[in-house]
């Protein structure tokens, strides 16, 4: 350029052309020059950091629409650029990297996307670094809950974070039951957590497709769950969904096949160890044997299969159930413009005949930017489900009834009889109704819509309006059917119920937040506001003596056994928040928050409620004296410290959109009483119970300190230890009969819940190789603390007691089994004429032998202690990943301690005709022959004083501690040099199991995490499967 500038000077010094001339060709060259010195071509190449070529990785240059994207080999040539502008480059899945060129050829290495989202965490309404955080907030990625195949998004946390406890409860398909706790029970009431969707409470978690997860943020101190103040109590958990990403259209599929069966059922005796047990039955009262060795013989060879039948009632009724998920979803747009939609599909069979689950799911989220200023979010999300499950005769409204008869029915009832009606058995025969179809139908399906739009008024300085709106309906349709085989059940009559279940929610948000660095001191100030009405109705029905079992509308039945029923509530909540955050020089941190909230639930004067919290952290890696070690071993340090107070004002709710009581302060009256008037009763109103419109929220008081740490760039890891008190707890209060009330309901009880989390990883890469470990504990106690002014009050199967734990077993204390008749008569000689003596039965040898707990001479309801409890004191994770090329294994171990559950006949099983199949576990029962048995003396039921159904003892509170591998996964991922061809970037197949090995010391198989009194729950399912993961 320099050359031709000196050229035109000649000419124009030696005026050899006219000045207009000359001038007019100097100008021209001289903006031809410039234009094509300035505007270049920038070319370079895309990897990631295994440095394999990424393939559509978009380029683009910052601030203007010119842009491309890679080609097979990674490469990318973009015309039109001038030197020293910014290089954008981004891939979905990767970090966005910018990139300053100078001409030459740029080599770009994109970060995987998992570590930016390990230094940003989702916390409430926002995100904050890592670290930078003061609070305990522990996340999980997509990556952990994707990378395997879950049905349901609960029982995927299962072990992923310290004090997070995930309890499967059954497997019905799509019904896991999964019960969430975060650190510990904090109220008599509802423990659960408050579950946020992008911010909306929609509805439960697992309405919502695993594949659509961005993130999930869990909020477990009250500095970090302070800001959702009345309903943070029992924790937060944020969900963030997946957001469109700079980059060209990114196709993905990701699909399984899968078949399932129990983890465990019951081993039961066969016919003839059942007869044989019965002979010992009658050997032990002197009686003579009620079945021969014909009879038993006849038993185990299978000749007489209607006289002497062998019936396994489980391997009858249970089958191989078959699973099978897909979801496509297309990611991509400009800087302007960000889509993500995504649709997905869950079909499944359950492994008994009838239970069913088909869902269907889409999502949308769009981010646009009109303009530098305006910013628009909007989110479209829809879900069905519908449910079937099979229905019994007798007690029906689920498979309980059924499963529960499959274990108690005895295996010396055919399940069909030679004329081929059903085998005849006390309640019912669940084989008939299997064979009926009778099924309880439950169609449901939710929608959310959130509207989003962001102003920035400075570059520090950001207002946000948002509305949500969510509506949710459920059907529910059980069908009972007629059955004529079915001897018992012939002369029932069928019938239907149903009920029809709707509720809105509408929320509006209003921020404003405050951003802005001075000097060394960074301030952070939101400002909130939220409004919130939720409304719901509901509607039941119920008629009998249906014309068939084809006619299933409400009207065919006989209209003179309809009932029905049906109630609106409302709700509605307002509240003003506010967030300080304020660090210097990134080493001294600290935050404030600030919630408070008026909700309708409670009475006018006593319906705000204020939540403050405050925490702070000293980054001690980041201090002068700290810079050796920090440049040696210990790569990042920082110590924690906060308090808060929190509320729970759905304490009254039992987690069901219409459970619970809406208007606990407002005194209303009940139909039904009868009055005299003039000679006749005349139906009135009547007050059934007492309101007090002092009534307010539980308050949950929390401090806690933890550290966070970084050895060697590897190793990771965080220690902490809270102390939870909540008081104000809400309970019935009892009211003097002479008031003929019903109890009423205050703040009187109070609870603590204290405990440890560590959590532990590690991760590194060397040549072909990856290794990542991690593992978390945690361990919890929980204290009831006040009862209202009684020292112990019961609580269906547990006692509440101050001073010891919620969910507690109260029982007898026992001390072996007598070893003779001889020291069983003695002892009962002892006791059996004190006051109180509790047995109405002999004692044998071979009997437990109970125990004096509190020395008083007696044996009496006084000697009950509490014994365990169903809720973990510990619980614990390890997870494991190794990949080798292009191979991956992963696995997930998870498991609790220090817990228990009672057994009672139905689960050990009783001798009682055809109504008691025994477990095998009875087949090392106590003779004077085996005094070293595990189980007590055999007897007929309620003929034993040690039967739990005569008296609970501690024998039948069973350890449920356990260790379970809760998923195994390998996974191939092909080069993508094989793939180039077909215009796909990326395919990985993969095989998983999921509770495929359980260790546990249980004296039966029972699954630990599904047990239940009767054992009638739904069992858990152990699941194979075979997936694949495409991007086109």
């Amino acid at each position: 350029m320099l050359k031709r500038f000196k050229s035109v000077g000649m000419l124009l010094f030696l005026g050899a052309f006219s000045t207009g001339t000359i001038s007019a060709v100097t100008a021209l060259e001289v903006n031809s020059s410039a234009i094509v010195q300035q505007n270049e071509t920038c070319k370079g190449i895309v990897k990631d950091a295994m440095g394999e070529s990424i393939i559509g990785a978009s380029v683009v240059v910052k601030g203007t629409t010119n842009g491309t994207i890679t080609d097979f080999d990674g490469n990318f040539s973009l015309a039109g650029v001038k030197k020293g502008e910014i290089i954008v480059v981004s891939y979905v899945g990767y970090q966005k990297q910018e990139v300053k060129w100078n001409g030459g050829p740029l080599n770009v290495i994109l970060k995987e996307d998992t570590e930016v989202l390990s230094e940003v965490v989702v916390v409430g309404y926002g995100v904050q670094k890592k670290a930078n955080l003061s609070g305990s907030v522990a996340q999980v990625n997509s990556e952990e809950l994707t990378n395997r195949p879950i049905s349901n998004v609960s029982s995927g946390l299962q072990g992923l974070m310290p004090g997070v406890t995930v309890t499967a409860g059954q497997g019905r398909p799509g019904e896991d039951g999964s019960n969430i706790r975060i650190r510990g029970v904090g109220t008599l009431n509802n423990a659960s957590p408050y579950i946020l969707i992008d911010g909306v409470e929609s509805g439960s978690m697992n309405d919502l497709d695993p594949n659509d997860i961005e993130s999930i943020s869990v909020l477990k101190d009250a500095s970090s769950a302070a800001i959702y103040g009345s309903k943070a109590s029992n924790g937060v958990i944020l969900i963030t969904t997946k957001r469109g990403k700079v980059g060209a259209p990114r196709i993905s599929y990701n699909g399984y096949v899968g078949i399932q069966n129990a983890t465990a059922t019951i081993d039961r005796v066969s016919s003839a160890d059942y007869a044989r047990l019965y002979n010992r039955i009658d050997d032990d009262n002197n009686q003579p044997h009620r079945y021969s060795d014909e009879d038993i013989r006849l038993f185990e060879d299978g000749s007489d299969p209607y006289g002497h039948p062998n019936t396994n009632w489980n391997d009858a009724a249970f089958k191989t159930g078959v699973l099978h998920k897909h979801n496509v979803s297309i990611n991509g747009g400009t800087d302007n413009a960000k889509y993500m939609a995504s649709v997905g599909y869950l079909g499944q069979t359950g492994i008994l005949p009838n239970s069913e689950r088909s869902q269907f799911n889409g999502r949308m989220n769009l981010d646009i930017n009109i303009s530098k200023q305006w910013h628009v979010r909007m989110n479209l999300a829809y879900i069905k489900n519908d449910y079937k499950d099979p229905n019994s005769n007798y007690g029906g409204g689920s498979s309980d009834q059924i499963i529960r008869q499959l274990n108690i029915l005895s295996p010396m009832i055919p399940i069909k009889n030679e004329d081929g009606t059903y085998g005849s058995t006390n309640d019912g025969n669940p084989i008939a109704w299997l064979d009926s179809g009778s099924t309880v139908d439950k169609y449901n399906q939710n929608f959310t819509g959130m509207l989003a739009v962001d102003y920035k008024i400075f570059d520090f300085l950001t207002a946000t309006v948002s509305g949500a709106y969510v509506n949710d309906d459920q059907h529910y349709k059980a069908f009972v059917k007629k059955i004529k085989e079915d001897p018992v059940q012939a002369a029932r009559p069928n019938s239907l119920s149903e009920s029809f279940r709707n509720w809105d929610r509408y929320n509006f948000d209003a921020l404003l937040n405050f951003d802005k660095q001075f000097g060394n001191h960074s301030v952070k100030v939101m400002l909130g506001y939220h409004a919130e009405a939720y409304d719901v109705r509901y509607n039941s029905m119920y008629r009998e003596n249906f014309p068939n079992n084809e006619l299933t509308d409400m009207n065919a039945g006989a209209a003179a056994t309809q009932t029905n029923s049906g109630f609106t509530r409302e709700l509605n909540m307002l509240s003003y928040f506010g967030r300080l955050n304020y660090d210097y020089k990134g080493k001294y941190l600290f935050e404030a928050n600030f919630r408070s909230d008026a909700s309708s639930r409670f009475a006018p004067g006593n319906r705000w409620g204020y939540f403050p919290s405050f925490s702070g952290a000293w980054r001690i890696s980041e201090e002068s004296f700290m810079e050796e070690v920090r440049n040696s071993w210990l790569s990042n340090m920082k110590i924690r410290a906060s308090w808060g107070q929190l509320g729970n004002q759905d304490a009254l709710g039992d987690g069901s959109p219409t459970g619970g009581d809406f208007y606990p302060w407002m005194n209303t009256y009940n139909l039904g009483a009868n009055y005299p008037f003039g000679g006749s009763l005349v139906t009135g109103y009547y007050q059934g119970s007492y309101k007090m419109a002092s009534l307010s929220w539980e308050k949950a008081t929390t401090w806690g300190v933890g550290v966070d740490f970084t050895l060697f760039n590897k190793f990771t890891g965080s220690v902490d230890y809270y102390n939870r008190k909540t008081t104000d707890i809400i309970m019935d209060v009892a009211v003097p009969k002479e008031f003929a009330l019903g109890a009423y309901k205050d703040n009187v009880g109070a609870m603590k819940n204290s405990g440890v989390e560590i959590q532990l990883a590690y991760n590194d890469k060397w040549n072909d190789w990856t290794f990542g470990a991690s593992g978390n504990f945690s361990y919890n106690k929980n204290v009831i603390e006040n009862l209202g002014g009684v020292n112990r009050m019961a609580d269906g199967s547990f006692m509440r007691e101050v001073g010891s734990p919620i969910n507690s077993w109260f029982v007898y204390r026992t001390d072996g089994f007598f070893q003779s008749d001889e020291e069983a008569s003695a002892w009962q000689e002892k006791y059996s004429k004190m006051d109180g003596y509790p047995f109405g039965q002999d004692f044998k040898g071979g009997d437990l032998r109970y125990v004096d707990a509190n020395g008083d001479g007696k044996i009496s309801a006084d000697d009950r202690e509490l014994y365990r409890t169903k809720d973990p004191k510990f619980t614990f994770g390890f997870n494991l990943n190794v990949g080798y090329k292009n191979i991956d294994l992963s696995m997930n171990f998870t498991g609790a301690a220090g817990v228990g559950y009672a057994f009672t006949k139905e689960a050990f099983g009783e001798f009682s005709g055809s109504a008691g199949h025994p477990s095998t576990a009875w087949l090392d029962s106590w003779t004077p022959e085996n005094k070293n048995a595990s189980m007590p003396r055999i007897a007929e039921s309620r003929k034993s004083p040690s039967e739990a159904s005569n008296v609970l003892s501690d024998f039948w509170i069973i350890d449920t501690s356990y260790l379970r591998m809760k998923t195994i996964q390998l996974g191939y991922t092909f080069p993508k040099t094989w793939l180039e061809k077909w215009g796909v970037q990326n395919v990985r197949i993969y095989y998983s199991a999921e509770n495929l090995l359980t260790f546990d010391n249980m004296p039966i198989n029972v699954d630990p995490e599904t047990v239940s009194e009767r054992l009638s729950s739904y069992p858990l399912n152990k699941t194979h499967s075979f997936g694949v993961n495409i991007t086109f």
